[in-house]
């Protein structure tokens, strides 16, 4: 393999180069097999699901609807947005192609 002293170098310290600046021979093993996990009871799950929607910070009535006025006012603008970029296009192209 034909590289520089400081790769050469730099290969010796991370250990992939032997003192005569030869590969090491290195055979990874192959991975342990993971052992199967027990499975849960649905019964155990909801009792876990119910204490994790416990721990969730619910946005309150005026939060959702303050929300979904700002998500509504956005959908609206971009709406108008995409179809006017889209009739100006098309006219354009059309009078292109018309001339």
């Amino acid at each position: 393999m034909a590289m520089n002293r400081e790769t050469k170098r730099m290969l010796q310290r991370q250990g992939a180069l032997g003192a005569d600046g030869e590969p090491k021979a290195t055979r990874k093993a192959p991975p342990a097999p993971r052992p199967k996990e027990k499975r849960t009871p649905p019964r155990q799950f909801v009792h876990e699901v119910r204490a994790e929607l416990r721990k969730v910070a619910w946005p309150s009535r005026e939060e959702v609807i303050n929300y979904s006025i700002i998500v509504f006012i956005t959908i609206i603008v971009l709406t108008g947005a995409i179809a006017a970029l889209d009739y100006g296009m098309s006219k354009l192209v059309l009078w292109m192609f018309d001339s």
